[in-house]
């Protein structure tokens, strides 16, 4: 494991170079992946849209503050994405504000195809399912915690919606974003302090 992530951290970009690899792709009318695809290429440029947004707008909580303030032990987060990934539009510029407040963390971004090796150390109900956050001792490079590829309601809803009809359908994904931008990032931000708090020792 401890390969893997140093075989992965070599391959790693900041945040801001994985938002200028999209905007790089796009303008070849490419998204990140293996697969090229119109459909891939459409949610690539949503992803870019909902990201941007969130950037400005998404502001961290009081208690959040007050959380990262006190995290205390330096650590770093590897995420596991592509760039047409819709719930990692919604998480990552969360994560990444997060990682912006502490000086204890650091963020790096690997694409999902490109690292299969750490992916499929992090399977969801054996599935390569993105964003894949990965807290790890910086020193050590010793996983501590992960987090992904949903929060916890909006992965309910996925589960309960995969039982009755068996996928998700188009529908599904529309009600999915309406559930994201209605919650305005909150679920978001408190299961990743909850993930800091076991990695960082919050006070």
């Amino acid at each position: 494991m401890i390969n893997t992530i140093k075989n992965s951290l070599d391959k790693s970009i900041s945040y801001q170079e994985y938002k200028d690899l999209i905007v790089d792709l796009l303008a070849e009318g490419k998204s990140t992946g293996k697969n090229q695809t119109e459909d891939l290429l459409n949610y690539s440029k949503l992803s870019k849209a909902r990201m941007k947004r969130l950037d400005k707008k998404f502001t961290l909580s009081e208690k959040a503050g007050k959380i990262i303030q006190n995290s205390t032990k330096k650590h770093s987060w590897i995420v596991l994405t592509e760039g047409w990934c819709g719930d990692a539009a919604h998480a990552l510029p969360i994560i990444n504000k997060i990682a912006e407040g502490s000086e204890n963390i650091d963020l790096r971004i690997v694409l999902r195809d490109e690292n299969e090796a750490l992916m499929n150390r992090f399977l969801t109900n054996g599935n390569k399912s993105i964003p894949k956050l990965i807290a790890f001792d910086t020193e050590t490079n010793e996983v501590i915690d992960s987090w992904g590829p949903r929060p916890i309601t909006a992965t309910k809803m996925v589960e309960d919606h995969k039982e009755k009809f068996g996928a998700l359908d188009a529908n599904f994904k529309k009600e999915l974003q309406v559930w994201y931008n209605e919650n305005k990032g909150m679920h978001i931000e408190g299961e990743i302090l909850e993930l800091l708090c076991i990695t960082a020792n919050c006070a």
